[in-house]
């Protein structure tokens, strides 16, 4: 038995060859590896998906270890993409894995060839470039899906499947919706989205700075260097809230849930 045909022997079970085979040949594309992305990348490697392109400007910070999948106290200060990467090899070595350590902006979106992938699954943050992600995205032929906000949230049981327009109690799909009709750009199709209708609020501050946000160093001196662990770089968004890795993990296996059945189905 060859390692690929080991490795899925309990996928191939469930879903058959024909499936492993489509699988196999598909192409995914994942804006965004971090609480979100990661766990989906991962599922989706796990599933059989061998060849799959992972997109982040991002090192791995310490605030990244509590939800993030490759974060580590051993990875802080590595690239996200490359960490990520180094972690679906271990599980599938023959796995065809592209790591780009960039950012999906409208300035630098030509440069990832859309229209070659089968699948585009958004996990980015920044409104803006996941707005345009959004509509860039939807006028490609690829089966495209988007992560909402999974911050302040506890409950997985309020974790949803919706198509776009129809998600409720999400600001960031309403800030979306928003944008678009502010904008008069409207994504070109319907597509479905991952979210929660559930908004905790913020109980702590943080610690490290005081504050619920701070401008700490942005740089670091090199992958897995120990004095990084009390150090963050990513706390200098406008807005900081709480996560939980359960939530992110749950949105992110969703996702791949829903790529998976698509090739299967």
């Amino acid at each position: 038995m060859g390692l690929e045909k080991g490795i899925f022997r309990r996928t191939e079970l469930l879903v058959g060859a024909e499936c492993m085979n489509r699988l196999a040949a598909a192409k995914v594309i994942i804006f965004g590896v971090g609480g979100v992305g990661s766990w989906c990348a991962e599922s989706l490697v796990r599933s059989g998906i061998s060849h799959i392109t992972i997109v982040d400007s991002d090192r791995v910070c310490v605030t990244n270890v509590n939800r993030q999948l490759m974060a580590t106290v051993q990875t802080v200060g590595q690239v996200k993409v490359e960490a990520l990467k180094q972690r679906l090899l271990q599980i599938n070595p023959l796995a065809d894995v592209m790591a780009l350590q960039k950012i999906y902006s409208e300035e630098t979106c030509d440069d990832f060839a859309l229209e070659s992938y089968d699948y585009i699954i958004d996990a980015i943050d920044s409104l803006e470039n996941k707005a345009h992600l959004i509509l860039k995205a939807c006028r490609t032929k690829a089966k495209f899906f988007s992560s909402m906000g999974a911050a302040l949230k506890m409950d997985p049981t309020q974790v949803k499947v919706d198509e776009f327009w129809s998600v409720k109690g999400c600001p960031l799909a309403r800030a979306l919706r928003s944008k678009f009709k502010r904008t008069h750009r409207m994504p070109s199709r319907k597509f479905k989205c991952v979210y929660s209708p559930e908004l905790l609020q913020n109980k702590g501050i943080n610690q490290s700075c005081g504050t619920s946000s701070c401008l700490c160093p942005k740089s670091c001196d090199g992958p897995g260097d120990k004095s990084l662990i009390n150090h963050e770089w990513c706390s200098s968004k406008a807005q900081i809230n709480g996560t939980i890795a359960h939530i992110t993990a749950i949105f992110g296996l969703t996702i791949a849930g829903l790529v998976v059945s698509d090739i299967c189905h």
